[in-house]
């Protein structure tokens, strides 16, 4: 079937070679899954999950059994006071921003210990200027880089921490840059570190790719909040729009009120039928997770063999299902992306073409033949045309087709040469 598919015998040879020398790897992700599909099963169970869960709600969503006890189940996977997943939250950047504008106000000041984080927050920030961005509401932003080895650096945070530091954001990702993703380790060292210096200070972790990837998220290290897409991990590939954001009950009241209206809060909010994805989509998260970390580490492992610089390498620990690799040229870059779009279920007949997006300063490629649009758990691959012209590689619902995408795509690199 790969020979039908248009995969050489050489590529197939690299490919069982590379999985060979993954096989650690692969036990670990199957590890870490299982523990997670026990957890979420767990707090279905105890919530008292039913067949009543999944019934429509239409208009203002008053009395949403469904919709509550959905909330009620994310709080204990992530092991939060409260939780907030609503199909009205459009995507991860927009569930970030919810919680950024929920707790900041006029006079505070935002701070990321990370570095910049990822492009589309620069004009929900006010990095680029924009209208309705925090910085037009009068809070201003920090930043603090990273050291050369990736790690944080900790005497310039504790430097930039001042009176007016209301919000520390901590993006788990790397984002469109070549850094390393932070376990939850490190990000509970850093929420301790943050507390330390003073403990009215609130964390929130942008969560997007990182969910089940370990047993722990980092809303179980001490931060106030986590937001997400259910369009990536936690969505598992069924749910078809929403986001998430867990933590303090404070924290999410606030956020609730920010997406609905004062006076309002968690209380209206209307399902639309789409429950049912909700509850299956996580339940099914923790294995589709597994496959896209394997994948993953197999386009890695690949794409070293091919002589490309890749990160994280191949028998690195993983906190996200992103691989960048440095494709070096725009042109290999596009050739990645035509391989993944070419093992698409759907749409493998088109091909992608860097173009403006919103939300981003540079022209973006994107590969993604996928049921739910834009669903980054689904394959997809994408990149910024800035040098080093890196592509970030995600996703697959399952390994298999994970697998089938990095093969399609070593062969129009290959070609591309």
């Amino acid at each position: 079937m790969y020979r039908e598919f248009g995969i050489s015998d050489e590529t197939l040879k690299l490919a069982a070679d590379c999985e060979a020398g993954l096989r650690d790897i692969f036990a670990e992700a199957d590890r870490i899954a299982e523990y997670n599909q026990l957890k979420v099963l767990h707090a279905m169970q105890k919530n008292r999950v039913s067949e009543e869960c999944f019934r429509t709600s239409t208009g203002y969503g008053h009395n949403d059994y469904g919709r509550d006890t959905l909330e009620r189940v994310y709080a204990d996977v992530f092991r939060t006071e409260n939780a907030l997943v609503r199909p009205q939250i459009t995507c991860g950047t927009h569930a970030i921003a919810t919680a950024l504008f929920a707790v900041l106000r006029p006079g505070d000041e935002l701070l990321c210990p990370a570095g910049r984080p990822y492009d589309t927050l620069h004009e929900v920030i006010g990095i680029r200027d924009s209208a309705g961005s925090l910085k037009e509401y009068g809070v201003s932003y920090r930043e603090v880089g990273l050291k050369e080895d990736g790690s944080f650096d900790y005497d310039a945070i504790r430097a930039a921490v001042n009176d007016k530091t209301k919000l520390v954001e901590i993006q788990r990702s790397r984002g469109y840059s070549e850094r390393r993703s932070f376990s939850v380790a490190e990000i509970g060292e850093l929420i301790r570190f943050i507390k330390d210096i003073r403990s009215d200070i609130l964390v929130m972790v942008d969560n997007c790719y990182g969910e089940f990837t370990e047993v722990r998220e980092p809303s179980e290290a001490g931060a106030d909040m986590v937001a997400g897409s259910l369009i990536k991990n936690p969505g598992g590939g069924l749910v078809p729009t929403g986001g998430y954001i867990c933590g303090t009950d404070e924290c999410i009241r606030q956020c609730a009120v920010r997406l609905t209206a004062p006076g309002l809060g968690q209380e209206i909010g209307a399902n639309l039928g789409i429950l049912p994805a909700f509850y299956q989509g996580l339940f099914m998260a923790p294995v589709v997770v597994a496959g896209a970390v394997k994948s993953a580490a197999l386009a890695s492992a690949v794409f070293k063999e091919l002589g490309f610089f890749v990160t994280p390498g191949p028998e690195e620990t993983r906190h996200d299902i992103i691989q960048a690799v440095r494709m070096e040229k725009p042109a290999l870059l596009e050739a990645f992306c035509l391989g993944i779009q070419e093992a698409a279920p759907v749409d493998a007949f088109v091909t992608p073409v860097p173009s403006p997006m919103e939300g981003y300063a540079d022209d973006i490629i994107m590969a993604a033949g996928t049921f739910v649009a834009g669903s980054s758990i689904e394959l997809s691959a994408d990149g910024p045309l800035r040098p080093p012209y890196t592509v970030f590689y995600q996703g697959g619902l399952s390994y298999y087709h994970g697998k089938a995408g990095v093969l399609k795509a070593a062969e129009r690199v290959r070609a591309a040469l």
